[in-house]
């Protein structure tokens, strides 16, 4: 099993912009130094607490501070910008960083941001399908192209012109295209199909109940079905929200029962997201609960896996069970309201924990 990061993130409103972004730009060239695999990072455009309004402007400032970590948009979200923008954009990237890229998509969830661009009323899970199928499309064709949309047809045959060489859209370093990852975080969604007809991996959100994320699955294995590919475990990604600390007693205090616990922040500051949206479900163990028998505490007990190596192993283990095979955890980072006890839970993660997950399963 790979080892992958991921952050919204979500820092107090209050703390300054250039403070914050050098603590996540710090996570991640931790991560590089600790063998992750990946690192995605999430972008809003009108949320005080999730700051980063481009993920990969944020991403390329890591590039030359980085040498192994793949850089990935957490996600791209298509609703946001053209898609003919997005796929020059990250064609230029992944030169840039010699290969070391992954295209994260998703619709776009925030409605604030839906708003702010005027598009609140509109179907943003068919641009984000339309959109993934502009990107590819550019990607795997030859210029003037010749891609229909409903939204987003795609040509340069009227204004083409060989001799001056204009008229052609940029190609990815890596062959055919970069990875592209889609996030899913509802039970039972549609999404996971929709990524699975065009091949697209998939990203489950670290904020669903194991028996949510379970669901997943069998929705991609459909969509890869429906267009002729076989479905491989080895491709999914599964956030979770770890802590890892070196007694169990640091573990509990910091990551569940502080009153500034960032962990108990985080999900007070989704669940207040979510309760308005109606997407309370989400943190249910029913989804016939009412909505006020959800709690803060109940949801963190349930969500935040939390302990010593050794525990935070032995759950991973037992969540796998739950939920079938995959090939890669994303350690969903958080603010660093404790930056040692925060650093060393990612050396943890890397340096202890899993190596025991990966001796415990079959080879």
């Amino acid at each position: 099993m790979r080892l992958g990061y991921f952050s919204m993130p979500m820092h107090p409103a209050d703390r300054p912009w250039q403070e914050t972004l050098a603590e996540d730009r710090a996570a991640v060239i931790l991560a590089d130094r600790l063998g992750f695999h990946d690192a995605f990072i999430g972008e809003h455009l009108t949320d005080r607490m999730e700051t980063i309004t481009s993920s990969m402007v944020f991403l390329a400032t890591l590039i030359s501070d980085t040498s192994r970590i793949k850089l990935a948009t957490g996600t791209s979200n298509l609703s946001h910008q053209h898609p003919v923008v997005v796929a020059a954009q990250a064609a230029m990237f992944d030169h840039l960083a010699g290969g070391r890229f992954i295209l994260g998509v998703s619709p776009g969830a925030l409605q604030t941001d839906a708003e702010a661009l005027g598009i609140l009323g509109e179907d943003r899970a068919a641009i984000f399908a339309e959109a993934m199928d502009v990107i590819t499309g550019i990607w795997a064709g030859e210029a003037p192209y010749d891609l229909p949309g409903a939204r987003f047809p795609v040509s340069t045959r009227r204004t083409m012109n060989p001799d001056l060489n204009i008229g052609y859209l940029p190609k990815p370093l890596q062959s055919p295209r970069p990875e592209m990852v889609g996030t899913v975080l509802a039970p039972y969604s549609n999404t996971a199909t929709v990524l699975g007809r065009r091949d697209v991996h998939m990203l489950s959100g670290n904020f669903l109940l194991p028996q949510w994320v379970a669901t997943h699955w069998p929705k991609y294995a459909a969509g890869q079905e429906e267009s002729g590919l076989r479905a491989d475990p080895a491709d999914w990604r599964i956030a979770r929200t770890i802590f890892v600390a070196d007694t169990h007693e640091d573990a509990v205090e910091y990551a569940l029962r502080n009153p500034a616990s960032p962990y108990r922040a985080y999900y007070a500051q989704m669940m207040d997201k979510m309760r308005p949206l109606g997407r309370m479900e989400l943190f249910k163990t029913d989804r016939s609960m009412p909505d006020e028998a959800v709690t803060l505490d109940g949801a963190v007990d349930e969500l935040v896996i939390a302990g010593t190596p050794d525990e935070v192993a032995e759950r991973i283990l037992t969540f796998r069970e739950e939920v079938g095979d995959f090939g890669e955890l994303v350690y969903a980072g958080m603010d660093w309201v404790d930056e040692r006890l925060a650093r060393r839970s990612l050396e943890l993660m890397a340096e202890k924990v899993m190596p025991a997950v990966n001796g415990a399963l079959p080879s």
